[in-house]
């Protein structure tokens, strides 16, 4: 690429504002309808494949290529794509937003097989501009319906972190567990890919991996006996029950032990197994230690899809109102 985009953040920015310029309510409408009928790991997909395209400048800034979001945004034929992207880049005017600032033209080069390639136009774009591209698009389409809820939701979410900067407010539980709950399924998939490189490949075996990590965190209980200790239904996930605190320190093991797991470059199911296990334990520890409630002890909260939906909703009836 010949360029990189100029900035990635804009902590002064009215998000609220520049949502409501860029899409109508109509849009909103059409976009929570399909949210609506959308799985859970439909949307957990198209999540992790949003963060995964992104790429970091020499600064450490995120930015998109056009041509990857357009892919991910179910749109086919580029030229169709730049439509929206011209529609985003008036939302931003409209908005007082300099578009140079996050729609950058740049150059690529792709594959054509057997080891050519051949340069191809493309735009590099800041997560801002991929927001307003969402808005923009077509809400009928499934990767555009949760784009934009996602946008919103991350635009709120960026809001309520700057007016807790700005006057040391905490987060609410809601939008602690929100966030923690998104960190937790890009952590997992990293954690699912290390368990791999480690021999770990079949279900049964990588059941039993989830497992090692519960027992060690709390103290001798798997997934059932938490779902049981807690009441929860053997059908639901027990990550979409726990609180801030309890997604806290299950983040911390998994991320530990993805990193034990490269770092130490274990190999075999059961060395795997005993890690997963040894981090989950350590935690454990470390919590009683500082004085801290025991996992186990923690009672279940609400579940977490619900607690997304209603904050939505919430979001797209503010647009609306």
């Amino acid at each position: 690429m010949t360029e990189e985009p100029t900035a990635s953040k804009l902590p002064d920015i009215d998000f609220g504002r520049a949502f409501e310029a860029a899409v109508t309510p109509e849009v909103q409408r059409i976009a929570a309808e399909t949210n609506e009928a959308m799985l859970d790991d439909t949307i957990e997909d198209l999540l992790v494949g949003f963060e995964l395209a992104a790429k970091q400048d020499d600064s450490g800034n995120d930015f998109w290529d056009a041509r990857d979001l357009a892919r991910l945004l179910d749109y086919l034929d580029f030229r169709n794509f730049l439509n929206i992207v011209e529609k985003a880049k008036d939302s931003s005017r409209t908005a007082g937003i300099p578009t140079a600032d996050h729609f950058v033209d740049a150059t690529d080069m792709i594959d054509i097989g057997k080891g050519a390639a051949r340069e191809v136009q493309t735009i590099l774009l800041t997560r801002y501009a991929c927001y307003l591209i969402a808005q923009n698009g077509d809400a009928r389409k499934r990767p555009i319906a949760f784009a934009q809820t996602y946008f919103a939701v991350q635009a709120r979410r960026q809001e309520v972190q700057d007016q807790d900067i700005a006057s040391a407010i905490p987060l609410l539980e809601e939008e602690k567990r929100i966030l923690l709950r998104d960190e937790m399924k890009k952590h997992n998939k990293m954690l699912a890919e290390a368990a791999r490189n480690a021999g770990v490949v079949l279900p049964r075996d990588f059941a039993i991996f989830t497992n090692a990590g519960y027992i060690g965190l709390y103290g001798g209980l798997d997934r059932l006996g938490i779902q049981r200790r807690k009441g929860i239904s053997s059908k639901n996930n027990i990550l979409d029950h726990m609180g801030s605190t309890e997604l806290a320190a299950n983040l911390f093991k998994a991320t530990q032990t993805e990193d034990k797991l490269r770092r130490d470059a274990v190999v075999g199911t059961h060395a795997a197994n005993k890690t997963h296990y040894e981090v989950g334990a350590m935690v454990r520890a470390t919590i009683k230690e500082i004085g801290g409630t025991m996992p186990e002890d923690l009672p279940a909260a609400e579940n977490i899809v619900k607690v997304a939906r209603r904050i939505n909703k919430a979001i797209t009836k503010a647009a609306e109102d």
